[in-house]
């Protein structure tokens, strides 16, 4: 019941919100995977980013995409938890994790050796629309764990537009998803961690033609 509960929820409202309300384009599809392990990374203005990241694959693949999640957030309450769990398929994650408490990536690196295409932004939180923030280091450590998971970055543009954090009224605005090459891991924390930054913010840069309902701005 999970799972055709998730496909109809994809099928009946987040598809039809984010290819004809938002009307999103893709560039660069060629470059996403066909199949996992992989990694995607993008910029996080809103709670649709999520939702957008994972329309960007065929539904035949909706099982084994899995966004991150931060658990206090995400499974606060029941109604919370199942829409996260059950509708969405989140992989939850400690946000502020507890001396001692285990391995916080662990849920992770489980998704990715069973073949799942994992959804994460490396700022942790939704930022200002347009604005990168500063990004925590859990991106590379998944990098080198798995160096046979490619990690894709994403620019996505808009949705920091349509439904920015405290908003909670989708506002028509074009938006669009830009897929990058992916980014290697080299050894290096620091080095990483910046390539991935860059990548990502040249990918999410504004274009002029990124408006309500399409129109120039």
């Amino acid at each position: 019941m999970p799972r055709l509960a998730a496909f109809l929820f994809h099928l009946a409202v987040v598809r039809p919100l984010v290819f004809g309300l938002l009307g999103m384009r893709i560039r660069h599809r060629d470059r996403l995977p066909a199949s996992g392990p992989a990694i995607l990374v993008a910029n996080h203005n809103s709670h649709l980013d999520a939702f957008a990241l994972a329309c960007l694959f065929p539904v035949r693949l909706l099982p084994c995409v899995r966004p991150l999640a931060a658990r206090d957030y995400f499974l606060a309450d029941r109604a919370r938890a199942w829409i996260a769990r059950d509708l969405v398929g989140v992989v939850p994650i400690d946000r502020h994790p507890r001396p001692g408490a285990g391995d916080p990536l662990a849920g992770c690196s489980a998704a990715l050796a069973r073949g799942d295409i994992l959804i994460l932004f490396p700022e942790g939180t939704r930022g200002e629309p347009e604005r990168l923030g500063t990004f925590r280091p859990g991106i590379a450590h998944l990098a080198r764990r798995h160096p046979e998971a490619p990690v894709i970055p994403v620019g996505l543009r808009g949705f920091g537009i349509v439904l920015p954090k405290g908003g909670f009224v989708p506002v028509p605005v074009a938006c669009e998803a830009v897929i990058g090459e992916p980014v290697a891991w080299h050894g290096d924390r620091s080095r990483f961690l910046d390539s991935v930054r860059k990548r990502i913010s040249g990918l999410a840069r504004n274009r002029r033609d990124i408006g309500p309902w399409g129109a120039a701005t």
